[in-house]
C-alpha cells in the first residue's frame, strides 16, 4: 500500500469502527476534502501562551506560523499529485485541498471504506468514510507535515446538553441566564464591544425562537453572525436534535452577556471540521475575546495527530488573547466510553482551554441566595459532570500545586478547571421549538463562563487569553481558591468533590466580581 516514496505519519493511526454496516470501498472517482497541517517555523514561547501579553494574527503568522518554503513544498506536491489546493493559511499552518479518492489513497497510502451507522444524536442512518491503520505522506514531507485530517470523516464529537427527565418539574426549578449571572455575582457589564465565538458541529437555530426568547426576557437580541466551515452551514431550523445545542449556546451567552456580538461557526463534526473551525475562529478579525465549545468525546476516540493539532490551535488562540471555554462532558468520569476505567473528554483535557464542569444548584432567584450547590451527578450516573485526569496531556505548571490525582499511576492534566450550574433538573430556561423549557449539561455552563469572560474583558479593556495561570495562582491542594465558591459535596462516578480543586468541579463556581478584581490585579502587576 505504501510505496518507497512514502513515510509513516506519526500519530495518525486509526482504529476500525465496529458495529457499523460496511458498504464497500469508496468510489475512486468521488472527491474527498482534507486539511494538511504543517509544523511551526519557530516554537511558540510558553510565556506568550501563559502570560498577559498577546500578539496579532499577522504577528503570529510571521513568527510562529508555517514557513513559506514548507507551504510551497506541500502545495506543489499536492498539485503535482493531482489534488486541488483551495486555501493555504500560514498563521494556522493549514492547507485545505481536495482530490479524487483514487489520488488521495495513492498520495497517503490508505484505503477508504464507506460505512453506515446510526447518527449519534438524531438516531437516523448516516454514511461516513472510514480508514484504519497509519497514514503515509511523501518522504519530502517528513518533519514538515504533522497531520492530515478529513480523509476519515467519522463523527468525532458529541454535544454535551441534557434534557430533564421531568420537563414540567424542571421548568419550576430552572433559572434564566440573567438570574444565574446575578447568583454568581457577575460584574455589572454586558460584554459590550466584545466578540464571542461559538463553535457548532451540526444543526442550526430558528430565528423566531431567538427573537421570542429575548423579547420575553426584555433583553435586546444579540447580534448573531453565522459562518459556514468546510461546507457546513446553519440549518436555520430547530427540527433536528442538535439544534437544541445551538439554541442553548446562543441564548445562554446572549442573555448573560447581552452586549457581546456572537459569531457562530458551523462545521462538520469530523476531526478536520473541528480543527478548521477553531483555527478560523481564533484568527478572525475582529478577534474574539472568548470561544465557547460544548462538544467533545473521550481522548481514546481521537488520533494523536488530531489532538496535537487541535491543542496547538488552542495555544494559538491563547496567544491571540482568546479564552476558550470547553464543556467537560455530561457522562461523569467515563466520558461516553464503555471500556474499563475512567476516561477524560477531549478537547476539555487540552491544557490550553478553560474546562467547565457542572453542578446541581438550589438558589433563590429573587434574593440570589444559594441554599445548596453540589456536584451534578453521582456514582454510575450517565448524566453527570465530566471530570478526571488526562491520559494524554501532562500536568501543566499552573496546576501542579492543587493536588491532581494520578490516573493508573501516571500524572496528567486535571479536568475541569471551573464549574457552574448544569444539572438539567436545575437547568437553564431557553426557548426551543416554540416553547420555554429547561435544558442542562455542561453545554450550558461553558457559554455561561464565556459570558463572564466577556464581561470581565469589557471592564478591564484587555483580553485575558489563557485564564488558568490567573485563576490558579497561589492555590494550594485542599484550599479554596480566591474568586470561587468551593463545591465540596458530590461525585461524578470515579471521583468525589472535596476542599479545594477536585476532578468534579475544579476550583469551584465563580464569584464574578471577585474574579474581576483578581484579573485586574494580575494585569496591573504584569504590565
Amino acid at each position: 500500500m505504501n510505496g518507497t516514496d512514502l513515510v509513516a505519519l506519526a500519530g495518525s493511526e486509526r482504529g476500525v469502527l465496529h458495529h457499523v454496516e460496511q458498504l464497500g470501498p469508496v468510489d475512486p472517482a468521488a472527491s474527498v476534502e482534507f486539511t494538511v497541517v504543517l509544523r511551526r517555523r519557530a516554537e511558540l514561547p510558553a510565556e506568550l501562551v501563559t502570560g498577559t501579553a498577546t500578539i496579532t494574527a499577522d504577528e503570529l503568522a510571521a513568527r510562529y506560523g508555517a514557513d513559506p518554503i514548507d507551504l510551497e513544498l506541500v502545495v506543489s506536491s499536492l498539485e503535482n499529485a493531482g489534488a486541488r489546493v483551495h486555501e493555504q493559511h500560514a498563521g494556522s499552518r493549514r492547507v485545505s485541498a481536495s482530490a479524487p479518492v483514487a489520488v488521495a489513497q495513492r498520495l497517503f497510502g490508505v484505503e477508504l471504506s464507506a460505512v453506515r451507522d446510526i447518527d449519534p444524536v438524531g438516531g437516523e442512518p448516516a454514511a461516513y468514510r472510514m480508514r484504519s491503520g497509519l497514514l503515509y505522506v511523501p518522504a519530502a514531507w517528513a518533519g514538515v507535515v504533522t497531520a492530515v485530517l478529513g480523509l476519515d470523516d467519522r463523527p468525532q464529537v458529541r454535544p454535551n446538553f441534557r434534557l430533564p427527565d421531568d420537563a414540567q418539574a424542571a421548568r419550576a426549578t430552572a433559572y434564566t441566564p440573567p438570574q444565574l449571572a446575578a447568583i454568581y455575582d457577575f460584574p455589572p457589564a454586558t460584554g459590550a464591544g466584545q466578540t464571542v465565538a461559538i463553535l457548532e458541529f451540526g444543526g442550526g437555530f430558528d430565528q423566531q425562537d431567538i427573537d421570542d426568547y429575548f423579547a420575553e426576557l426584555r433583553i435586546p437580541a444579540p447580534k448573531i453572525t453565522s459562518v459556514g466551515i468546510d461546507g457546513q452551514k446553519n440549518s436555520n431550523s430547530a427540527d433536528d436534535d442538535v439544534s437544541g445545542e445551538v439554541t442553548l449556546d446562543i441564548q445562554v451567552l446572549g442573555a448573560a452577556a447581552p452586549g457581546a456580538a456572537q459569531v457562530v461557526y458551523f462545521a462538520p463534526w469530523s476531526d478536520r471540521g473541528f480543527l478548521d473551525a477553531i483555527a478560523t475562529a481564533a484568527h478572525a478579525n475582529p478577534a474574539p475575546v472568548a470561544m465557547s465549545i460544548s462538544w467533545g468525546l473521550s481522548e481514546e476516540r481521537w488520533t494523536t495527530q488530531a489532538m496535537k493539532s487541535i491543542d496547538a490551535a488552542f495555544a494559538d488562540a491563547a496567544a491571540l488573547g482568546v479564552t476558550v471555554c470547553v464543556s467537560s462532558g455530561d457522562d461523569g468520569s467515563r466520558s461516553r466510553d464503555d471500556s474499563p476505567g475512567p476516561h477524560q473528554a477531549f478537547p476539555a483535557s487540552s491544557p490550553h482551554v478553560l474546562a467547565v464542569g457542572g453542578t446541581t444548584l438550589s438558589a433563590r432567584p429573587d434574593t440570589h441566595a444559594v441554599d445548596s450547590e453540589t456536584v451534578w451527578g453521582g456514582a454510575g450516573a450517565d448524566n453527570a459532570t465530566g471530570g478526571g485526569v488526562s491520559s494524554v496531556f501532562p500536568v501543566p505548571d499552573w496546576q501542579s500545586a492543587v493536588g491532581v490525582p494520578s490516573r493508573n499511576g501516571r500524572p496528567g492534566r486535571g479536568v475541569p478547571d471551573v464549574a457552574a450550574d448544569a444539572d438539567p433538573a436545575t437547568g437553564y430556561i431557553v426557548r426551543w421549538r416554540g416553547s420555554d423549557q429547561s435544558i442542562g449539561g455542561t453545554s450550558a455552563s461553558a457559554p455561561l463562563w464565556a459570558a463572564l469572560i466577556s464581561r470581565i474583558t469589557e471592564t478591564v479593556q484587555r483580553p485575558i487569553g489563557l485564564a488558568q495561570p490567573v485563576f490558579y495562582q497561589g492555590v494550594a491542594a485542599g484550599k479554596p481558591a480566591p474568586g470561587f465558591r468551593d463545591i465540596t459535596q458530590g461525585s461524578n462516578g470515579a471521583y468525589r468533590a472535596g476542599a479545594g480543586w477536585d476532578p468534579c468541579t475544579g476550583l469551584g463556581v465563580p464569584r464574578g466580581n471577585d474574579l474581576l478584581e483578581i484579573v485586574r490585579r494580575h494585569l496591573t502587576t504584569r504590565t
